[in-house]
């Protein structure tokens, strides 16, 4: 179990459904479901048929038949609404998942990019609405929080889109929430795999955007845990976000290669120096609820019960670089190898 593991959270006998299923996210979730539960059916839901086929032999692997008999393969896409409909039929939870993440091909390509973040996030509620289905998470992203590039923006109406959809749930009861993070560890597209093979290489350099970038950072199981424990606490319309540690992209190139040297490349299109999660404008709803904060919605016109948890003090942000939580070198390297993180509480200790 992980950092946040759910405490009060029973999936078994459950119909669940993980768009984007075969990536890094929807893998490792559905790894963790079939070892800690006993759902009723899973449902992957995506559009690469070559994963779906590689997933299935790498579970019947892990699991054997018994589990892989509750396991279904749907190939479709987030914005083909008709198809989704279909899927869901019968399904209590959905995991929604996926998404264009890579910031400079959405820069590139932006009509592709809102075509599946924000018409798919207004499928998956059209078609949870319609089948009727309990509970809904979606994936999020920092950059989702005063986004500066089109994934963020992108993200950022999705964001929205999940949390008002609560007010149209009326007697159908769906409940909607949504879950924010940074970058995940060791996750298709994270700079540390880059690192990784650019060392296996034989690399004399590793390529830094900017010496003061900082990042958060979450490992793929915390990741996971998260998101379970937060569909165990949810009441509708919550976005919620980890507390986890961050760290300066120099010193995540010194953990992982020391002594080679960097390379400064530059900012690329729609990139930030430091990434953001709370803004100071959010944290006047939002609540401190421990391991995590929750921003509550602003319009509510649907019964719900709001989440207890002590207010922020005026002014807060939750920053990569102002966050009171830092990660080590070493605690890095433990991240990659799978083991406990070390953290310090402040950039300058």
């Amino acid at each position: 179990m992980g950092r946040f593991a759910p405490t009060s959270l029973d999936l078994d006998g459950k119909v669940i459904l993980v768009t984007g299923g075969t990536g890094s996210f929807g893998r490792r979730f559905i790894e963790t479901v079939l070892t800690r539960a006993d759902p009723r059916k899973l449902i992957v839901y995506s559009r690469d048929e070559l994963k779906q086929s590689e997933m299935q032999l790498d579970l019947s692997e892990k699991f054997g038949p018994e589990k892989l008999s509750r396991m279904r393969f749907f190939l479709g896409d987030v914005r083909d609404r008709e198809r989704l409909t279909l899927a869901l039929r019968s399904v209590d939870i959905v995991i929604h998942a996926a998404a264009l993440k890579q910031v400079p091909a959405a820069e590139y390509n932006p009509s592709e990019c809102i075509h599946t973040n924000i018409m798919g996030a207004e499928n998956v509620v059209w078609a949870c609405l319609s089948n009727r289905v309990k509970q809904v998470v979606a994936l999020s992203t920092d950059k989702a929080c005063n986004p500066i590039n089109l994934y963020g923006a992108t993200k950022l109406a999705s964001d929205k889109t999940f949390v008002a959809a609560n007010n149209l749930s009326g007697d159908i009861g769906t409940r909607f929430s949504v879950v924010r993070y940074g970058n995940v560890v060791g996750s298709r597209g994270s700079v540390a795999p880059l690192f990784q093979r650019l060392i296996a290489r034989g690399a004399t350099e590793l390529p830094i955007t900017d010496a003061r970038m900082t990042r958060f950072w979450i490992t793929l199981d915390q990741g996971v845990d998260f998101v379970l424990s937060s569909l165990g606490m949810m009441h509708g319309g919550e976005i919620f976000v980890p507390k986890i540690p961050s760290m300066k992209m120099t010193e995540l190139a010194a953990a992982m290669a020391p002594g080679l040297a960097v390379k400064i490349v530059g900012i690329r299109p729609g990139e930030k120096l430091h990434e953001m999660m709370i803004s100071a404008d959010d944290a006047r709803a939002t609540l401190d609820l421990g391991d995590r904060y929750a921003i509550e919605p602003a319009f509510v016109e649907y019964a719900r019960e709001p989440l207890t948890g002590g207010a922020l003090d005026e002014g807060f942000s939750y920053a990569s670089d102002t966050n009171d939580e830092w990660l080590t070198g070493a605690g890095l390297l433990a991240l990659l190898d799978g083991g406990a993180p070390k953290r310090r509480r402040r950039a300058g200790d």
